[in-house]
């Protein structure tokens, strides 16, 4: 495989603030294709997500990218040195999108034809300019493998197929190039992120791969476990990924979505020193719009250059794998009770959170019936950022469960959960629990464990959110979750 990635820049509406390119409230249509262009040009991105999954998504990308930015392209070419890699639905989880990813599927070759057209005119070499599909909630390998055969038989394998008169396909409309893609399976389940290696081992072998992409999710399995238990399982599926790659002679190369609040991962531009270390296994990591919107366009290339110039994909330090998922156990269950208590209250704050990206409903994994109980809640952006708005930060939920044998190993195994946690403890408002049906001491058990004061000027803008849903002033919630949000430098 070409060089992999380092920063995979997504289409998250994670931001707080807008960016220059943005027509209204919701960066969407034609402001995502200034988007690529802008992260690839000026932040210094490899890569951008090209999202289908929750949200709609253009199809001709390329061809308009192509375009609208020929110079910058003639030089830097798309396919090589950046990368557009599409995410769309997974077929056996959403099914009433299922035929989207088809469609996907079938754009490749037309982008391909639209990148050919702009080598020709340019006297370049023809690049494919889409080689990989991410598809999310991967639960077993056969939801990869499928991708990966109908692509190949379906779509390419129709070149050759006689239509009329011994006239091919390949014949009426072109040949279909590239003749096979690359899936990225997006795990983002306990069990799944557990059975990454599984996964991986699967679908190495059924399609002769000597590289594979696997992309492990960081804020979903916080949404359903707690924020530390998120970190420790992809610490352990790391391990067995690794394994896994010596196992069998290939190369596995990990991707980690983290985002800039703490609970999904806290990797903004501030802490991307902490993140490296904390995760030197990891590859590509995702570059959400918070971290590229929410804080000066200096510190952002600052972080992301030393993204780019760090040593990564180093086999992790081994980790005591059963202590680990004990400790998940028992920050999950605790977690998880206090998820139950405040499923109606979050339900109903989410709808004070501003939209960034037009999305559609996302489906499938909050059911967590078996994890956080029948509530159906927002998405992790949406709950990160309804908890936040009244001094409630999610990384604060599950700790009190945490023994004092379970605090010893995580000081040796995962250290740096101490620093995310201080940064979530400065957003606290102990005024929360008039809204939260939650216990104060349990809720600041997290304090045990940090020295941190919290920030005067968001304990008076969610103390605002709290009085104005007090007295039924939706304005003033609105107000005050932004003023929130814009002290925190992210939204959700």
């Amino acid at each position: 495989m070409a060089d992999v990635p380092r920063l995979m820049s997504t289409q998250h509406p994670d931001n707080a603030m807008l960016p220059f390119f943005a027509d209204g409230d919701v960066i969407e249509g034609d402001d995502e294709i200034q988007e690529a262009y802008y992260v690839y040009s000026h932040l210094g991105c490899d890569e951008q997500m090209w999202d289908f999954e929750g949200k709609e998504g253009d199809e001709y990308a390329v061809k308009k990218l192509l375009s609208r930015y020929d110079s910058y392209f003639a030089e830097t070419r798309l396919g090589e040195d950046v990368r557009l890699t599409v995410r769309g639905p997974n077929p056996a989880v959403e099914e009433s999108e299922a035929k989207i990813l088809l469609e996907i599927l079938e754009s490749i070759p037309r982008s391909y034809d639209a990148a050919a057209r702009y080598a020709e005119e340019f006297d370049l070499p023809t690049l494919p300019p889409i080689h990989e599909v991410i598809v999310p909630m991967v639960t077993d390998a056969e939801q990869v493998n499928v991708v990966h055969r109908y692509y190949e038989e379906f779509v390419a394998g129709k070149t050759d197929r006689e239509v009329a008169d011994g006239r091919t396909v390949a014949d009426w409309v072109g040949t279909f190039e590239p003749e096979s893609i690359n899936v990225i399976p997006l795990i983002e389940e306990r069990e799944a992120m557990l059975s990454a290696d599984d996964i991986v081992r699967d679908y190495a072998t059924t399609h002769d791969q000597s590289s594979v992409r696997v992309f492990l999710a960081r804020s979903d399995p916080a949404l359903n476990y707690g924020s530390l238990a998120a970190d420790l399982i992809n610490k352990v599926a790391l391990a067995r990924l690794y394994r896994v790659s010596e196992e069998l002679g290939i190369e596995v190369h990990p991707i980690l979505g983290a985002g800039p609040a703490p609970f999904r991962g806290g990797l903004a531009p501030p802490t991307v020193d902490r993140v490296l270390s904390a995760y030197p296994e990891v590859e590509t990591f995702t570059v959400q719009s918070s971290f590229k919107y929410d804080h000066p366009v200096e510190d952002v290339r600052d972080a992301l250059d030393r993204v780019k110039s760090a040593e990564l994909g180093a086999p992790p330090e081994p980790i005591d794998e059963d202590r680990a998922l004990a400790v998940v156990d028992r920050m999950a269950e605790t977690y998880s009770r206090q998820v139950d208590a405040i499923a109606p209250t979050v339900n109903r704050l989410a709808r004070y959170i501003p939209d960034r990206r037009a999305r559609k409903l996302h489906v499938g994994l909050f059911g967590y019936s078996r994890e956080v109980g029948e509530n159906q809640l927002p998405r992790a952006i949406g709950y990160t950022a309804a908890l936040c708005s009244v001094g409630c930060p999610p990384t604060l939920l599950g700790v009190d469960g945490l023994t004092p044998d379970d605090v010893e190993f995580v000081a040796d195994a995962f250290p740096t959960f101490f620093d995310t946690l201080a940064d979530a403890a400065r957003y606290y408002n102990p005024r929360c629990t008039e809204l939260l049906d939650l216990d104060r001491e349990a809720l600041e058990a997290a304090f045990d464990h940090v020295d941190v004061d919290t920030n005067p000027t968001h304990e008076a803008a969610t103390s605002t959110v709290i009085d104005a849903l007090q007295n039924g002033n939706d304005e003033a919630v609105r107000s005050g979750v932004r003023q929130a949000a814009r002290e925190r430098q992210f939204l959700g």
